[in-house]
Protein backbone atom coordinates (compact mmCIF):
# COMPACT_ATOMS: atom_id res chain seq x y z
CA UNK A 1 0.00 0.00 0.00
CA UNK A 2 1.49 3.33 -1.01
CA UNK A 3 1.59 6.35 1.32
CA UNK A 4 -1.32 8.11 -0.38
CA UNK A 5 -3.52 5.04 0.01
CA UNK A 6 -2.46 4.59 3.64
CA UNK A 7 -3.25 8.25 4.40
CA UNK A 8 -6.64 7.94 2.69
CA UNK A 9 -7.50 4.81 4.64
CA UNK A 10 -6.35 6.36 7.90
CA UNK A 11 -8.40 9.49 7.22
CA UNK A 12 -11.44 7.42 6.47
CA UNK A 13 -10.96 5.40 9.66
CA UNK A 14 -10.84 8.61 11.67
CA UNK A 15 -13.71 10.24 9.77
CA UNK A 16 -16.24 7.46 10.37
CA UNK A 17 -16.34 7.67 14.19
CA UNK A 18 -16.00 11.44 14.01
CA UNK A 19 -19.01 11.70 11.72
CA UNK A 20 -20.95 9.36 13.99
CA UNK A 21 -20.07 11.51 16.99
CA UNK A 22 -21.18 14.64 15.16
CA UNK A 23 -24.43 12.95 14.18
CA UNK A 24 -25.05 11.94 17.77
CA UNK A 25 -24.32 15.46 18.96
CA UNK A 26 -26.65 16.94 16.34
CA UNK A 27 -29.34 14.47 17.33
CA UNK A 28 -28.89 15.34 20.99
CA UNK A 29 -29.14 19.05 20.20
CA UNK A 30 -32.25 18.67 18.02
CA UNK A 31 -35.40 19.96 19.71
CA UNK A 32 -38.20 17.61 20.69
CA UNK A 33 -41.00 18.23 18.22
CA UNK A 34 -44.65 18.03 19.28
CA UNK A 35 -48.01 19.19 18.03
CA UNK A 36 -50.55 21.20 19.99
CA UNK A 37 -54.14 20.58 18.92
CA UNK A 38 -56.27 23.62 19.68
CA UNK A 39 -59.91 24.58 19.03
CA UNK A 40 -61.61 27.91 18.49
CA UNK A 41 -65.16 27.50 19.82
CA UNK A 42 -66.06 31.23 19.92
CA UNK A 43 -65.87 34.15 17.54
CA UNK A 44 -62.78 36.27 16.97
CA UNK A 45 -59.17 36.00 15.83
CA UNK A 46 -58.19 33.36 18.36
CA UNK A 47 -56.49 31.00 15.90
CA UNK A 48 -54.06 33.69 14.75
CA UNK A 49 -53.35 34.69 18.34
CA UNK A 50 -52.60 31.10 19.35
CA UNK A 51 -50.14 30.68 16.50
CA UNK A 52 -48.47 33.94 17.53
CA UNK A 53 -48.09 32.62 21.09
CA UNK A 54 -46.59 29.35 19.86
CA UNK A 55 -44.09 31.24 17.69
CA UNK A 56 -43.03 33.17 20.78
CA UNK A 57 -42.75 29.98 22.79
CA UNK A 58 -40.57 28.33 20.13
CA UNK A 59 -38.23 31.30 19.90
CA UNK A 60 -37.61 31.17 23.65
CA UNK A 61 -37.29 27.39 24.09
CA UNK A 62 -34.50 25.78 22.08
CA UNK A 63 -35.20 22.26 23.34
CA UNK A 64 -38.82 22.15 22.16
CA UNK A 65 -40.46 22.87 18.84
CA UNK A 66 -44.25 23.09 18.86
CA UNK A 67 -46.51 23.09 15.82
CA UNK A 68 -49.92 24.62 16.52
CA UNK A 69 -52.67 22.70 14.71
CA UNK A 70 -56.11 24.32 14.56
CA UNK A 71 -58.65 21.52 14.93
CA UNK A 72 -62.01 23.32 14.68
CA UNK A 73 -64.71 23.24 17.35
CA UNK A 74 -64.48 21.51 20.71
CA UNK A 75 -66.33 18.49 19.29
CA UNK A 76 -64.09 18.42 16.19
CA UNK A 77 -60.99 18.58 18.38
CA UNK A 78 -62.26 15.66 20.41
CA UNK A 79 -62.81 13.54 17.29
CA UNK A 80 -59.42 14.41 15.77
CA UNK A 81 -57.58 13.72 19.03
CA UNK A 82 -59.20 10.32 19.43
CA UNK A 83 -58.36 9.45 15.82
CA UNK A 84 -54.73 10.48 16.33
CA UNK A 85 -54.44 8.39 19.51
CA UNK A 86 -55.92 5.32 17.79
CA UNK A 87 -53.55 5.80 14.84
CA UNK A 88 -50.58 5.79 17.20
CA UNK A 89 -49.71 9.40 16.40
CA UNK A 90 -51.05 11.45 19.33
CA UNK A 91 -50.29 15.16 19.62
CA UNK A 92 -48.04 16.13 22.50
CA UNK A 93 -50.79 18.22 24.11
CA UNK A 94 -54.38 19.20 23.39
CA UNK A 95 -56.51 22.14 24.47
CA UNK A 96 -59.52 19.91 25.12
CA UNK A 97 -63.05 20.86 26.13
CA UNK A 98 -63.00 20.42 29.91
CA UNK A 99 -66.14 18.30 29.87
CA UNK A 100 -64.42 15.59 27.81
CA UNK A 101 -61.66 14.98 30.35
CA UNK A 102 -63.65 12.41 32.36
CA UNK A 103 -64.44 10.42 29.23
CA UNK A 104 -60.74 10.33 28.29
CA UNK A 105 -60.03 8.95 31.76
CA UNK A 106 -62.80 6.34 31.42
CA UNK A 107 -61.38 5.26 28.05
CA UNK A 108 -57.76 5.28 29.31
CA UNK A 109 -56.73 7.75 26.62
CA UNK A 110 -55.01 10.37 28.77
CA UNK A 111 -52.06 10.53 31.18
CA UNK A 112 -52.28 12.04 34.68
CA UNK A 113 -50.09 15.05 35.40
CA UNK A 114 -49.30 13.97 38.97
CA UNK A 115 -45.95 12.21 38.21
CA UNK A 116 -44.71 15.17 36.15
CA UNK A 117 -45.75 17.68 38.80
CA UNK A 118 -44.04 15.63 41.49
CA UNK A 119 -40.90 15.23 39.39
CA UNK A 120 -40.77 19.02 39.15
CA UNK A 121 -40.70 19.15 42.96
CA UNK A 122 -44.33 19.98 43.73
CA UNK A 123 -47.50 18.19 44.74
CA UNK A 124 -50.56 17.78 42.57
CA UNK A 125 -52.81 19.21 45.29
CA UNK A 126 -50.72 22.36 45.70
CA UNK A 127 -50.42 22.78 41.94
CA UNK A 128 -54.16 22.65 41.23
CA UNK A 129 -54.84 24.98 44.17
CA UNK A 130 -53.23 27.75 42.13
CA UNK A 131 -56.35 27.72 39.92
CA UNK A 132 -59.87 28.90 40.76
CA UNK A 133 -61.64 26.27 42.93
CA UNK A 134 -64.62 26.07 40.55
CA UNK A 135 -62.35 24.58 37.87
CA UNK A 136 -61.18 21.64 39.96
CA UNK A 137 -64.10 19.19 39.39
CA UNK A 138 -63.50 19.10 35.63
CA UNK A 139 -59.70 18.86 36.05
CA UNK A 140 -59.29 16.35 38.89
CA UNK A 141 -60.81 12.93 38.22
CA UNK A 142 -60.60 10.10 40.75
CA UNK A 143 -58.14 12.10 42.81
CA UNK A 144 -55.65 12.71 39.98
CA UNK A 145 -54.99 15.78 37.83
CA UNK A 146 -55.88 14.97 34.24
CA UNK A 147 -56.57 18.51 32.99
CA UNK A 148 -54.75 21.81 33.46
CA UNK A 149 -57.28 24.69 33.09
CA UNK A 150 -56.37 26.99 30.21
CA UNK A 151 -59.35 28.97 28.88
CA UNK A 152 -62.49 29.05 30.94
CA UNK A 153 -65.87 30.67 30.83
CA UNK A 154 -69.37 30.92 32.22
CA UNK A 155 -72.52 31.96 30.33
CA UNK A 156 -73.33 35.66 30.71
CA UNK A 157 -76.41 37.74 30.02
CA UNK A 158 -75.47 40.46 27.52
CA UNK A 159 -77.95 43.33 27.16
CA UNK A 160 -78.45 46.54 25.18
CA UNK A 161 -78.46 49.61 27.44
CA UNK A 162 -80.40 51.79 25.00
CA UNK A 163 -83.08 49.13 24.52
CA UNK A 164 -83.51 48.84 28.27
CA UNK A 165 -83.94 52.59 28.66
CA UNK A 166 -86.39 52.76 25.75
CA UNK A 167 -88.48 49.94 27.29
CA UNK A 168 -88.63 51.70 30.64
CA UNK A 169 -86.20 49.29 32.30
CA UNK A 170 -83.27 50.30 34.45
CA UNK A 171 -80.03 49.24 32.71
CA UNK A 172 -78.27 49.32 36.07
CA UNK A 173 -80.67 46.67 37.39
CA UNK A 174 -80.67 43.77 34.92
CA UNK A 175 -83.10 40.90 35.52
CA UNK A 176 -81.84 38.73 38.36
CA UNK A 177 -84.71 36.22 38.62
CA UNK A 178 -86.63 34.26 36.02
CA UNK A 179 -89.79 36.28 36.64
CA UNK A 180 -87.86 39.52 36.10
CA UNK A 181 -86.28 37.98 33.00
CA UNK A 182 -89.67 37.18 31.49
CA UNK A 183 -90.98 40.67 32.31
CA UNK A 184 -87.92 42.30 30.76
CA UNK A 185 -88.03 40.11 27.65
CA UNK A 186 -91.70 41.02 27.10
CA UNK A 187 -91.01 44.73 27.50
CA UNK A 188 -87.99 44.57 25.17
CA UNK A 189 -89.73 42.68 22.35
CA UNK A 190 -90.93 45.03 19.60
CA UNK A 191 -93.62 43.96 17.13
CA UNK A 192 -94.86 46.05 14.21
CA UNK A 193 -97.41 44.97 11.61
CA UNK A 194 -97.32 41.43 12.89
CA UNK A 195 -93.54 41.24 12.45
CA UNK A 196 -91.03 41.11 15.31
CA UNK A 197 -88.51 43.90 14.84
CA UNK A 198 -86.62 43.20 18.04
CA UNK A 199 -86.58 40.03 20.12
CA UNK A 200 -86.35 40.21 23.87
CA UNK A 201 -83.81 37.39 24.11
CA UNK A 202 -81.70 35.01 22.02
CA UNK A 203 -79.29 32.19 22.84
CA UNK A 204 -77.35 29.66 20.74
CA UNK A 205 -79.13 26.32 20.53
CA UNK A 206 -76.65 24.50 18.31
CA UNK A 207 -75.02 21.34 19.61
CA UNK A 208 -72.67 21.81 22.55
CA UNK A 209 -73.77 25.40 23.23
CA UNK A 210 -77.36 24.21 23.70
CA UNK A 211 -76.43 21.57 26.27
CA UNK A 212 -74.20 24.00 28.14
CA UNK A 213 -76.89 26.67 28.50
CA UNK A 214 -79.58 24.09 29.27
CA UNK A 215 -77.48 22.69 32.11
CA UNK A 216 -77.08 26.23 33.46
CA UNK A 217 -80.85 26.77 33.47
CA UNK A 218 -81.47 23.44 35.21
CA UNK A 219 -78.88 24.17 37.88
CA UNK A 220 -80.26 27.69 38.37
CA UNK A 221 -83.59 25.95 38.95
CA UNK A 222 -82.09 23.96 41.82
CA UNK A 223 -81.16 20.81 39.91
CA UNK A 224 -77.95 18.87 39.34
CA UNK A 225 -78.62 17.83 35.68
CA UNK A 226 -76.07 15.00 35.97
CA UNK A 227 -74.15 13.10 38.64
CA UNK A 228 -70.97 15.12 39.23
CA UNK A 229 -69.19 12.14 40.77
CA UNK A 230 -70.19 9.33 38.44
CA UNK A 231 -70.19 9.26 34.66
CA UNK A 232 -73.23 7.03 34.29
CA UNK A 233 -76.18 9.11 35.52
CA UNK A 234 -78.13 12.10 34.20
CA UNK A 235 -81.23 13.69 35.70
CA UNK A 236 -83.06 14.74 32.56
CA UNK A 237 -86.52 13.87 33.85
CA UNK A 238 -86.17 15.66 37.21
CA UNK A 239 -88.59 18.45 38.23
CA UNK A 240 -85.79 21.02 37.98
CA UNK A 241 -85.21 20.04 34.35
CA UNK A 242 -88.93 20.15 33.58
CA UNK A 243 -89.08 23.67 35.01
CA UNK A 244 -86.10 24.84 32.95
CA UNK A 245 -87.50 23.47 29.69
CA UNK A 246 -90.92 24.90 30.50
CA UNK A 247 -89.28 28.33 30.81
CA UNK A 248 -87.78 27.95 27.34
CA UNK A 249 -91.07 26.65 25.90
CA UNK A 250 -93.06 29.59 27.28
CA UNK A 251 -90.56 32.23 26.20
CA UNK A 252 -90.50 30.90 22.64
CA UNK A 253 -93.99 29.59 22.00
CA UNK A 254 -96.25 31.41 24.45
CA UNK A 255 -94.66 34.79 25.16
CA UNK A 256 -92.88 34.88 21.76
CA UNK A 257 -89.89 36.81 23.10
CA UNK A 258 -87.32 34.35 21.66
CA UNK A 259 -87.28 33.59 17.91
CA UNK A 260 -88.48 30.09 17.02
CA UNK A 261 -86.03 27.56 15.66
CA UNK A 262 -82.32 27.01 16.30
CA UNK A 263 -80.02 30.05 16.33
CA UNK A 264 -76.24 29.76 16.37
CA UNK A 265 -73.77 32.09 18.08
CA UNK A 266 -73.19 34.13 14.92
CA UNK A 267 -76.93 34.73 14.51
CA UNK A 268 -77.16 35.87 18.12
CA UNK A 269 -74.27 38.31 17.94
CA UNK A 270 -75.34 39.65 14.54
CA UNK A 271 -78.83 40.33 15.90
CA UNK A 272 -77.38 41.91 19.04
CA UNK A 273 -75.08 44.22 17.07
CA UNK A 274 -77.94 45.25 14.77
CA UNK A 275 -80.39 45.87 17.62
CA UNK A 276 -82.62 42.96 16.59
CA UNK A 277 -82.33 41.36 20.00
CA UNK A 278 -82.06 43.26 23.25
CA UNK A 279 -80.56 40.43 25.32
CA UNK A 280 -78.54 37.32 24.57
CA UNK A 281 -76.96 34.52 26.59
CA UNK A 282 -73.44 33.89 25.39
CA UNK A 283 -70.08 32.74 26.69
CA UNK A 284 -67.63 34.91 28.58
CA UNK A 285 -65.25 33.81 25.83
CA UNK A 286 -67.10 36.09 23.40
CA UNK A 287 -66.53 39.24 25.47
CA UNK A 288 -63.70 40.62 23.38
CA UNK A 289 -65.55 39.89 20.14
CA UNK A 290 -68.64 41.70 21.41
CA UNK A 291 -66.57 44.56 22.79
CA UNK A 292 -64.85 45.05 19.43
CA UNK A 293 -68.02 44.90 17.34
CA UNK A 294 -70.93 46.26 19.39
CA UNK A 295 -71.39 49.93 18.50
CA UNK A 296 -74.19 50.53 21.00
CA UNK A 297 -73.73 50.63 24.77
CA UNK A 298 -74.09 47.22 26.38
CA UNK A 299 -73.54 45.57 29.73
CA UNK A 300 -73.26 42.02 31.03
CA UNK A 301 -74.83 40.37 34.05
CA UNK A 302 -75.23 37.04 35.85
CA UNK A 303 -77.40 34.37 34.31
CA UNK A 304 -80.81 34.95 36.00
CA UNK A 305 -81.79 32.51 38.75
CA UNK A 306 -84.92 30.61 39.72
CA UNK A 307 -84.10 28.71 42.92
CA UNK A 308 -80.44 29.73 43.15
CA UNK A 309 -77.58 31.41 41.34
CA UNK A 310 -75.74 28.75 39.34
CA UNK A 311 -73.75 28.63 36.12
CA UNK A 312 -71.79 25.82 34.48
CA UNK A 313 -68.06 26.14 33.98
CA UNK A 314 -67.10 26.07 30.33
CA UNK A 315 -63.94 26.25 28.29
CA UNK A 316 -60.95 23.99 27.92
CA UNK A 317 -58.09 22.32 29.72
CA UNK A 318 -54.73 21.06 28.51
CA UNK A 319 -54.36 17.29 28.48
CA UNK A 320 -51.59 14.75 27.80
CA UNK A 321 -52.88 12.12 25.34
CA UNK A 322 -51.75 8.54 25.80
CA UNK A 323 -49.02 7.19 23.54
CA UNK A 324 -46.33 9.87 23.84
CA UNK A 325 -42.72 9.13 24.80
CA UNK A 326 -41.32 10.54 28.07
CA UNK A 327 -39.38 13.08 26.01
CA UNK A 328 -42.52 14.30 24.28
CA UNK A 329 -44.38 14.42 27.58
CA UNK A 330 -41.59 16.55 29.05
CA UNK A 331 -41.75 18.87 26.04
CA UNK A 332 -45.54 19.13 26.41
CA UNK A 333 -45.16 19.96 30.09
CA UNK A 334 -42.72 22.76 29.22
CA UNK A 335 -45.33 24.18 26.84
CA UNK A 336 -48.21 23.73 29.30
CA UNK A 337 -46.27 25.41 32.10
CA UNK A 338 -45.62 28.40 29.84
CA UNK A 339 -49.17 28.65 28.48
CA UNK A 340 -50.72 28.54 31.96
CA UNK A 341 -48.25 30.95 33.57
CA UNK A 342 -49.91 34.06 35.06
CA UNK A 343 -48.41 36.27 32.34
CA UNK A 344 -49.58 34.23 29.33
CA UNK A 345 -52.89 33.26 30.95
CA UNK A 346 -53.54 36.95 31.58
CA UNK A 347 -52.62 37.91 28.04
CA UNK A 348 -54.92 35.25 26.58
CA UNK A 349 -57.72 36.43 28.87
CA UNK A 350 -57.35 40.05 27.78
CA UNK A 351 -57.34 39.06 24.12
CA UNK A 352 -60.26 36.62 24.19
CA UNK A 353 -62.57 37.45 27.08
CA UNK A 354 -62.13 34.07 28.76
CA UNK A 355 -61.26 34.58 32.40
CA UNK A 356 -57.73 33.58 33.39
CA UNK A 357 -57.89 30.27 35.28
CA UNK A 358 -54.77 30.90 37.36
CA UNK A 359 -55.58 33.17 40.29
CA UNK A 360 -52.15 34.85 40.30
CA UNK A 361 -52.84 36.33 36.85
CA UNK A 362 -55.07 38.91 38.52
CA UNK A 363 -52.22 40.11 40.73
CA UNK A 364 -50.40 41.45 37.67
CA UNK A 365 -50.59 45.23 37.07
CA UNK A 366 -51.78 44.76 33.49
CA UNK A 367 -54.70 42.59 34.64
CA UNK A 368 -55.70 45.08 37.33
CA UNK A 369 -55.72 47.83 34.72
CA UNK A 370 -57.68 45.60 32.32
CA UNK A 371 -60.44 45.05 34.89
CA UNK A 372 -60.52 48.77 35.67
CA UNK A 373 -60.86 49.59 31.97
CA UNK A 374 -63.31 46.75 31.22
CA UNK A 375 -65.59 46.08 34.19
CA UNK A 376 -67.61 43.65 32.06
CA UNK A 377 -64.68 41.22 32.37
CA UNK A 378 -65.12 41.10 36.14
CA UNK A 379 -68.68 39.75 36.02
CA UNK A 380 -67.53 36.22 35.13
CA UNK A 381 -65.09 36.26 38.04
CA UNK A 382 -67.83 37.34 40.43
CA UNK A 383 -70.08 34.61 39.03
CA UNK A 384 -67.47 31.94 39.88
CA UNK A 385 -68.88 31.87 43.41
CA UNK A 386 -71.89 30.12 41.90
CA UNK A 387 -70.13 28.00 39.29
CA UNK A 388 -70.82 24.28 39.06
CA UNK A 389 -69.02 21.54 37.08
CA UNK A 390 -69.53 21.21 33.36
CA UNK A 391 -71.49 18.22 32.08
CA UNK A 392 -69.12 15.24 31.86
CA UNK A 393 -70.29 11.67 31.42
CA UNK A 394 -69.48 8.49 29.59
CA UNK A 395 -70.20 8.99 25.86
CA UNK A 396 -70.51 12.71 26.51
CA UNK A 397 -71.49 13.98 23.06
CA UNK A 398 -74.25 11.46 22.42
CA UNK A 399 -75.68 11.74 25.94
CA UNK A 400 -75.59 15.52 25.72
CA UNK A 401 -77.27 15.37 22.30
CA UNK A 402 -80.14 13.29 23.72
CA UNK A 403 -81.27 16.42 25.56
CA UNK A 404 -80.16 18.94 22.94
CA UNK A 405 -82.37 17.30 20.31
CA UNK A 406 -85.35 17.77 22.62
CA UNK A 407 -84.57 21.42 23.39
CA UNK A 408 -84.31 22.08 19.68
CA UNK A 409 -87.68 20.36 19.21
CA UNK A 410 -89.20 22.67 21.85
CA UNK A 411 -87.77 25.69 20.01
CA UNK A 412 -89.61 24.49 16.92
CA UNK A 413 -92.83 23.78 18.86
CA UNK A 414 -92.68 20.05 18.08
CA UNK A 415 -92.83 18.70 21.65
CA UNK A 416 -93.87 19.82 25.09
CA UNK A 417 -91.40 20.16 27.94
CA UNK A 418 -92.84 17.05 29.62
CA UNK A 419 -92.47 15.00 26.44
CA UNK A 420 -88.95 16.33 25.94
CA UNK A 421 -87.59 15.31 29.33
CA UNK A 422 -89.09 11.82 29.12
CA UNK A 423 -87.61 11.18 25.68
CA UNK A 424 -84.23 12.64 26.61
CA UNK A 425 -83.97 10.50 29.75
CA UNK A 426 -84.89 7.30 27.93
CA UNK A 427 -82.33 7.91 25.18
CA UNK A 428 -79.62 8.92 27.62
CA UNK A 429 -80.19 5.84 29.79
CA UNK A 430 -79.73 3.62 26.76
CA UNK A 431 -76.49 5.36 25.79
CA UNK A 432 -75.13 5.15 29.33
CA UNK A 433 -76.12 1.51 29.84
CA UNK A 434 -72.80 -0.09 28.71
CA UNK A 435 -70.82 1.99 31.22
CA UNK A 436 -73.37 1.44 33.99
CA UNK A 437 -73.22 -2.34 33.46
CA UNK A 438 -69.43 -2.25 33.72
CA UNK A 439 -69.46 -0.13 36.87
CA UNK A 440 -72.52 0.38 39.10
CA UNK A 441 -74.22 -2.88 38.07
CA UNK A 442 -71.11 -5.01 37.51
CA UNK A 443 -71.28 -6.74 40.90
CA UNK A 444 -74.83 -7.83 40.16
CA UNK A 445 -73.54 -10.16 37.48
Amino acid sequence: MNSITRRTALGAAIAVPAAAALARAAQAAAPTEIELFFPVPVQGMLANKMKELIDRFNSGHEGVKVTAVYTGSYDDTNLKTRAAIKAGKPPGAVIMSANFVREYVINDEVEPFDPIIEKAGGTAAAYIDAFWPALKPNAVIDGKVFGIPFQNSTPLLYYNVEAFTEAGLNPDRPPASWSEWITAAKALTKVSGGQTERWGLMFPATYDYCGWITSGLVMANGGQYFNHDYGGEVFYDAPSTLGALTLVDKMVNQFKVIPPGVSDANACTSAFFAGRTAMMVLSTGSLSFVRDNMKLAYKVAFLPRSVRNAVPIGGASLILPKGNTPERQAAAWTLITWLTSPEIAGEWSRFTGYFAPRKAAYDLPEMKKYLDDHPDAKVALDQLRYAVPWFDTYNTVAVRKAMEDQVQAILSAKVTAAEAIATAQKRADGLLRPYVEQTALKSLG
